[in-house]
């Protein structure tokens, strides 16, 4: 089967898998919540910072998606989503691919070594979960959750500052909380076939796991708010009506394989997402 210029220009470009790069706007919560906001040196460092965690993400993309060929291609749906598995792309253009991601990313900790560490953690957790960890029961959710708070952790060691433990237990309960879902509605809408580890759980241990980093994440949330500024606590409904309309979406709409796609496409979501920045921002600029 020949493949056109223009196939293979959308295989490449969803080899890289833009659309999930948005994950890494973790990075930008040390800037807000250090209050650095308004240093452009401080902005800068973390779009730096941001720029090498996408390069690092579609890196790890690519190295899963050469492991996984033959399995996505079984996968009811991975087989007309993945460039590799529908094939309007080789295996040898993803290797190249790679290479140039790869080279990108040295150069650039090269410019800014004191991300090397972080990012080189993160991109080690990443293969460790594409070739072990993804198999191993609680195991997988907690790596996928850990890739979220090294996110964080790089955002405040590229502006120097000091991150806050109510912050990093934040992002890792809420993070268990996506990963949970989305290990529900891979197993309800594609069974234990899509995945070695799903025959390990059920839809109600998912969703306890689910209910308890729900809790964890808007309690340590609230008491990080109000260690920081009395007046955030303005934010925590809109953070509750968030955890909820997710989960919303999530059961009613069968949504959730992809929190990328609900973030982005389910207005109500977005919206109060962009309410809690802007709050936080007017707060936090203001006092």
């Amino acid at each position: 089967m020949s493949i056109s210029s223009g196939q293979r220009i959308q295989g490449l470009t969803r080899l890289v898998r833009p659309k999930q790069w948005i994950k890494n706007a973790f990075v930008f919560a040390p800037l807000v919540f250090a209050r650095q906001f308004s240093d452009w040196d401080k902005i800068l460092d973390s779009l730096f910072a941001f720029a090498v965690f996408c390069l690092a993400a579609s890196a790890c993309y690519i190295i899963n998606d050469l492991r996984d060929v033959q399995h996505d291609r079984q996968h009811p749906t991975k087989r007309l989503t993945r460039p590799l598995a529908s094939g309007s792309i080789s295996s040898r253009d993803a290797v190249i691919v790679l290479g140039v991601i790869l080279g990108a990313l040295l150069v650039s900790l090269a410019a800014n070594s004191k991300l090397a560490p972080v990012v080189g953690s993160y991109i080690l957790l990443n293969v460790a979960y594409t070739y072990v960890l993804k198999d191993q029961p609680v195991v997988d959710i907690f790596s996928i959750a850990i890739g979220f708070v090294l996110r964080v952790y790089a955002g405040a060691v590229a502006l120097g500052v000091p991150l806050s433990d109510w912050m990093l237990v934040t992002t890792l309960c809420l993070a268990l909380y996506l990963a949970s879902i989305k290990r529900r509605q891979e197993l309800i809408s594609s069974g234990a076939e899509s995945r070695v580890i799903l025959a390990k759980y059920s839809p109600i241990l998912v969703d306890r796991f689910a209910e308890m980093a729900a809790t964890g994440a808007l309690i340590f949330y609230s008491l990080f708010v109000m260690s920081t500024n009395h007046r955030l606590i303005a934010t925590i409904p809109l953070v509750i009506f968030g955890l909820f309309r997710y989960w919303y979406v999530v059961d009613q709409e069968g949504s959730g394989e992809s929190p990328t796609d609900v973030v982005l496409y389910d207005w109500p979501l977005l919206s109060a997402i962009v309410a809690w920045g802007a709050i936080c921002l007017w707060v936090l600029s203001s006092s």
